[in-house]
This record gives C-alpha cells, sequence and structure tokens, in this order.
C-alpha cells in the first residue's frame, strides 16, 4: 500500500517550520510528513514537538546527488505525496557588481535549480487531489534594482509555478504560488548583510503564521497565486497597471 506523505523543504527555520507546524495540527489523512533542510538538529528539534509521524531528512537539495537520493527514496517506500511546499530559499540585498559571485549563483541554484529539481522528482508521486505550493514571493511582480538577483529568481519561482499548474489540470494536481511580502522571520538576517532594506518594506511586515494560513487556505481553494495583506495586493495590482520602468526607478530612488 502507498504511503501519504507531506514534503516541506527549508523546514528548519522560517515559513518552512511554520508549515510544518500548520500542516502537522490540521492535514489528515497523511502517514507521514517528510522535513527536509541541510540542518538535521533543528529538524529534530521541530520533530520532537509535531504530533505526526515525522521523517526528518537531512540533505542538501542543491547538490545533485541528494536529489537522486530523496527520489530513491520515494521509490523504495512507494509514497504517494499529497502535499509537497518548497519552502527553501535565500536572498541577499545589494547590487550585483558589489556582491559575491558566489552569494548571488547561489540564490539561482537553490531558490530556482533546485525547486525545479525537486518538483520533477516529486511529480511521478503525486496524483488527484495533490497539491504543490511555491514560495515565491511580491518581489516577483516587478524588478528590484538592490535585489536584482533574488527578485529575478522569485519571478522564476512564480512563472513556472503558473505554467506548471496548466501543464498539471488534465491530472488535477494543483500549483499555488505563494507571493509574500516581507515576513517576520530570520531572512533579513541574511538579506541585509550587505545592505538595508527600504524601510516602507518593514512598514508592511507579516507574520510566518499569516503568510503560511493564507497559503494553505489558497491551496486548498486551487487559486494559482496566495497574496497575503492588503498592502501587498495593492502591490501586485499597480504592477498590472503601471509601467515597471516608472516602479524600478521608484525603487532605485527609494534606496537611495
Amino acid at each position: 500500500m502507498a504511503k501519504n506523505i507531506v514534503i516541506i523543504t527549508g523546514a528548519s527555520s522560517g515559513i518552512g517550520m511554520e508549515f510544518a507546524l500548520q500542516i502537522d495540527a490540521h492535514l489528515r489523512k497523511t502517514d507521514e510528513i517528510w522535513l527536509i533542510a541541510r540542518n538535521r538538529q533543528k529538524l529534530k528539534t521541530l520533530a520532537g514537538g509535531l504530533r505526526n509521524n515525522i521523517r526528518v531528512v537531512a540533505m542538501d537539495i542543491t547538490v545533485e546527488a541528494q536529489i537522486d537520493r530523496l527520489r530513491d527514496m520515494l521509490r523504495e517506500e512507494r509514497c504517494h505525496i499529497r502535499m509537497l511546499v518548497n519552502s527553501a530559499g535565500y536572498g541577499i540585498i545589494g547590487d550585483v557588481a558589489e556582491l559575491k559571485l558566489q552569494e548571488q549563483t547561489g540564490m539561482i541554484r537553490l531558490n530556482c535549480e533546485a525547486l525545479t529539481a525537486v518538483t520533477r522528482c516529486c511529480l511521478p508521486y503525486m496524483s488527484r487531489g495533490s497539491r504543490i505550493i511555491q514560495m515565491a514571493s511580491s518581489a516577483a511582480f516587478v524588478a528590484q534594482p538592490g535585489f536584482a538577483v533574488y527578485a529575478a529568481s522569485k519571478a522564476y519561482v512564480d512563472s513556472f509555478s503558473l505554467a506548471l499548474r496548466e501543464e498539471l489540470k488534465g491530472r488535477e494536481i494543483y500549483v499555488t504560488s505563494v507571493c509574500p511580502g516581507p515576513v517576520d522571520t530570520p531572512f533579513f538576517a541574511i538579506a541585509e548583510r550587505h545592505g538595508n532594506a527600504l524601510s516602507v518594506k518593514k512598514l508592511t511586515l507579516v507574520t510566518p503564521e499569516q503568510v503560511v494560513s493564507q497559503a494553505l487556505r489558497d491551496a486548498c481553494l486551487k487559486r494559482p497565486r496566495s497574496v497575503c495583506s492588503l498592502p501587498i495586493q495593492a502591490f501586485e495590482a499597480l504592477c498590472k497597471v503601471l509601467p515597471h520602468t516608472l516602479i524600478t526607478a521608484t525603487i532605485r530612488t527609494l534606496k537611495g
């Protein structure tokens, strides 16, 4: 008999951890929740406070051999994936010419390549009613000077998710792209290593609980995109009607 599972990447902290907490509290008919991140100890600590059967999977999903390992686990244990949450990712603020190359290519490797690899790895083990939740960002709505690579990587996630959703309609597998604004997580401890975020962004700060609750609700309702909070919904609307050259110029001016 197939084992019904949920997979959450980036589960050791921030939004990924919050997904684990809320899914554990509310999702039924699940045999195991697989928590994926590099830090085994953080995963074990999180798992100790959850009530479902938890599988701690310590791996670096940017490494091809680790994706092969995940594929082997899914095949050997005859898994059926009810929900995949791709939450692993990071961003670093700063101009392209100023940031280290490894920091920038690392964002692309984790935010784009690894997310795509995990998704492709999991698709054969999903069927009618399965859900895929991809963590994008409101940064996906428009190019952002001073945050160029991160915004571009999240634009990839959003575009990939919306296209994949159409491809999977026939199988009745539903994909939701989650596009929050700033969230009160350890994200900024990494992002502001070389520069500061716009102060106006921090005025729109929301909690991980809000983002995840909205994302799970929107995924349940088969919505293509989940945007938390009125200010960010307004920003999304503006990005649809205003010239992007005007918005990017304004962002650059505000950053000084």
